[in-house]
């Protein structure tokens, strides 16, 4: 198994190291309730308030998790390198109806499943060396202040009581209900039946559990309408609330989220009359030969597997390839690919430091930097961001090449520090349970090499390169040194 990216030192903000250069890009994001790029302007200036829907905990986490993930934490890093104080919350659901089914057919409680759960997601998330959120609310520990949101819904007349069912919302007072998903209440009904629970004792076929009548031997809370559990929609609603308070800049999540889920969240807040996020920013689904991966496909893929297989470093950089509101396309082969440009990676920074490059911190390319920041205010664009990071790699081998060691210095340090923004350590080590992949016994290895070589025990030397290359470590000498990378 493959252990976590060393996290190293945060490199400096944009800020700090092109102070004397001035790139006026406007940061823009794509708005799910406008349905276009708009021109993001905070709550409060210099403040950037963004809360994550966060898993709910009733199985090991699966790929969709990390590419979520992985979105938020690109973005969040982001901001904060380009000098925004960012505040996350994120959430943990762990009280919900497949988290109950599981409890009772395994005989355990429901706060074991949550907890062994929570567990399991919090180790893969810290494997993809994603920054933990400064606020973690977990549902079961809002339940006062659902309940105050519920009653105000009903003294409102936006939510009814239903004997022995709970809580429900009327979308109906909302005209605008569906904003969010693109579609009006008449299109909504057409499908309602395929998309929405099905209940004879609700008004509309859309309206909504705000709270779920208890049912014997489920975890219940006492409220004025009867014993039961909250619903999802509404425990989204307190801990955003909560944690971010009304109107707060953004409000992120995976795309099967947007209906009903979201939508629902913003019927609330807005029935409440308070205003609820400001944008709302939604990642595509990761596909496994063309089909979304769920588990009712049959194509679940356990994220833990997908590190294992490529290591973190790689599963971050294949997500960062392909736009986060695109469906992201996922195949060994892929991560194959994505390890290997990893390997190339270290391999580029091992060489760079063998021939005494400056990597420390310092100036960067300023034109290089520009392009890669143009692509990231353009809605968060990290294929093209990583475009600018590659080329600067290339240029940066093509200065040590030619003998320029400042111009491979300058270029280095932007390469390096423009996939420290993206969450990649260049030169972090990864160790694999694989045999003879271990990274201090390949350099290790090639450092007798060398000392045959200089001794010109060439049959020693050549044996290390062929036992190197059964291990699928290629050698390249250069005039600077040697490099290697996995094959």
């Amino acid at each position: 198994m493959a252990v976590p990216c060393e996290i190293a030192k945060p490199r400096p903000r944009i800020a700090d190291l092109l102070s004397d250069t001035e790139i006026a890009v406007t940061l823009h994001i794509y708005d799910t309730m406008q349905r276009q790029k708009v021109q993001f302007v905070p709550r409060t200036e210099g403040q950037v308030d963004m809360y994550v829907c966060g898993p709910t905990v009733y199985d090991v986490p699966h790929l969709g998790h990390g590419r979520t993930s992985l979105t938020y934490d690109v973005i969040r890093r982001y901001l904060e390198w380009t000098g925004w104080r960012v505040t996350v919350a994120s959430n943990v659901t762990d009280i919900d109806d497949k988290i109950i089914n599981r409890a009772e057919t395994e005989g355990r409680t429901e706060p074991d499943v949550a907890a062994e759960f929570t567990r399991a997601y919090d180790e893969q998330m810290e494997r993809l060396n994603i920054l933990p959120a400064q606020s973690r609310p977990h549902a079961t520990e809002f339940i006062e202040g659902m309940i105050d949101i519920i009653s105000e819904l009903i003294d409102k007349e936006s939510a009814y009581v239903v004997p022995t069912r709970g809580v429900y919302f009327s979308v109906e007072g909302l005209s605008d209900y569906g904003r969010l998903a693109g579609r009006d209440l008449a299109q909504l009904l057409e499908d309602a039946g395929q998309r929405v629970d099905v209940d004879t004792e609700k008004r509309s076929p859309l309206d909504f559990a705000l709270w779920k009548s208890a049912k014997p031997g489920e975890p219940s809370w006492d409220t004025p309408w009867g014993s039961g559990r909250p619903g999802w929609h509404t425990e989204c609603v307190a801990m955003s609330l909560s944690a971010l308070g009304s109107g707060f800049d953004i409000h992120g999540g995976g795309d099967d989220l947007c209906f009903p889920h979201h939508q629902n969240e913003w019927a609330q807040v807005t029935a409440m009359g308070k205003p609820f996020a400001r944008y709302w920013v939604h990642s595509a689904m990761v596909n496994v030969a063309g089909e979304k991966m769920s588990k009712s496909l049959g194509n679940f893929t356990n994220l833990a597997e997908a590190i294992d297989t490529a290591g973190p470093r790689a599963l971050r950089l294949l997500a960062m390839q392909t736009h986060y509101r695109r469906a992201m396309e996922m195949g060994r082969e892929a991560l194959t690919a994505a390890s290997t440009a990893i390997d190339r990676l270290d391999a580029f920074e091992r060489r760079m430091t063998a021939a005494n490059v400056d990597l420390g911190d310092g100036e960067m390319e300023p034109s290089v930097v520009e392009g890669f920041k143009a692509a990231m205010d353009d809605d968060f664009g990290t294929p093209v961001a990583l475009d600018h990071a590659f080329g600067v790699v290339r240029g940066a081998n093509a200065a040590l090449d030619e003998g320029d060691l400042a111009t491979a210095g300058l270029r280095a340090r932007t390469a390096l520090t423009l996939f420290s923004v993206l969450g990649i350590e260049i030169g972090s080590p990864e160790r694999s349970e694989q045999p003879g992949l271990d990274t201090v016994e390949i350099e290790s290895l090639i450092e007798q090499r060398r000392m045959a070589r200089e001794e010109k025990d060439f049959v020693s030397a050549d044996q290390i390169r062929d036992q190197l290359a059964d291990m699928g470590v290629t050698l390249e000498d250069t005039s600077t040194g040697v490099t290697w990378h996995r094959t």
